[in-house]
């Protein structure tokens, strides 16, 4: 009984500190983000470009920090705070934690849709492959994510429900299809676009302005603020649907809104920044290991240690073999992968 309530103590004082703890963790990584790169930023010199934003007398510097440096640092934050938080939501909807938002579709549909605009886009819309330019390719992905979680809610909503056993093998059958086409493209693509598919499939957070950035940064903050909302009926949730009928919550309801709302923030991720695997998969599955399954706090906590891990290995990326990059979907799994098994072996040992 003691051990128990020393037990429940403990993960209370983890609980407690968890939101600060990342928070600060989250500001940590955003300002070495800025600051570290090919081009180093000092504070003052960064107070200096922004003096000279408001005097419009832009110099190197200048262009660096407002251009690429701080652009690149909220998109990394953005879609790491996506995977984590949108991951730990998809756990609960499944009560699975080996479940990740690449299995409703999304991700796969993204990969699609860019593949299509790589390799056909200039043969079957020139037009509007010239009318959209850099914009073609997130355009496309993003369309690829809208229709295939179309295919799937359509194929998992029945009379009103949303079933979850549907969903998971709707996500795999549509993945599984996806890939086929994403095959077949590859293998009649050219060797220069055989490289760029290849490199967008492994992630890479570069080469985007904020007026690519922004919209992408507001449809993931709106997903996650009505995720953040759904903590409370998602502990019911955990409980069994009936017993959380029971308790007033409206399942398939929950069902539906969980599955938009990471639909929306990881359809807005993936295409900007491509596939970036491991994130929604392992950062929501460490947080539960520290601090418990409690949604109020897993939800924030894992959006904040997601949003840091990302900008982290996004740092990494690009000083590992400077001046080129490392994709960030290799740096994540490089790096994550062996944290998070000694993580589990740690928890493991304890428990012994």
């Amino acid at each position: 009984m003691m051990d128990m309530l020393t037990l429940s103590a403990e993960r209370s004082k983890k609980q407690f500190m968890a939101k600060p703890f990342t928070l600060g963790l989250l500001l940590m990584s955003a300002i070495l983000s800025i600051t570290i790169g090919a081009m180093p930023l000092s504070f003052s010199q960064i107070f200096q470009d922004l003096m000279h934003k408001v005097s419009q007398d832009y110099t190197l510097s200048t262009h660096v920090l407002l251009e690429i440096r701080l652009p690149r640092t909220l998109l990394a934050m953005a879609v790491g705070a996506a995977l984590g938080m949108c991951g730990a939501a998809m756990q609960a909807l499944f009560r699975n934690p080996l479940a990740d938002p690449g299995l409703i579709g999304v991700a796969g549909g993204g990969a699609f849709g860019a593949v299509v605009i790589i390799v056909l886009g200039n043969s079957l819309f020139p037009h509007a492959m010239s009318y959209f330019g850099s914009y073609a390719l997130p355009i496309g992905a993003m369309l690829g994510c809208l229709g295939v979680c179309g295919i799937i809610y359509k194929l998992s909503n029945r009379q009103g429900q949303f079933t979850i056993i549907t969903l998971l093998l709707a996500g795999i059958a549509v993945n599984a299809i996806v890939g086929s086409f994403i095959g077949i493209l590859t293998l009649i693509s050219t060797d220069e676009e055989l490289r760029e598919l290849t490199f967008w499939t492994m992630g890479n957070l570069g080469g985007n302005n904020w007026s690519l950035t922004l919209p992408v940064i507001l449809l993931i903050a709106i997903s996650l603020i009505g995720l953040s909302r759904l903590a409370k009926p998602l502990n019911l949730y955990l409980l069994g649907e009936a017993q959380a009928q029971h308790l007033g919550v409206q399942v398939a309801q929950l069902k539906k809104h969980v599955f938009f709302f990471t639909a929306i923030a990881i359809g807005a991720a993936v295409s900007i920044s491509g596939m970036i695997g491991f994130v929604g998969f392992v950062i929501p599955h460490l947080v539960r290991i520290l601090i418990g399954p409690d949604h109020k706090y897993l939800l924030p906590t894992s959006m904040l240690l997601g949003g840091s891990f990302l900008t982290l290995t996004d740092i990494i990326a690009r000083l590992a073999i400077s001046p080129a990059e490392v994709p960030i979907g290799l740096v994540t799994s490089a790096l994550g992968g062996p944290f998070f098994l000694y993580v589990l072996y740690k928890q493991t040992q304890r428990l012994h």
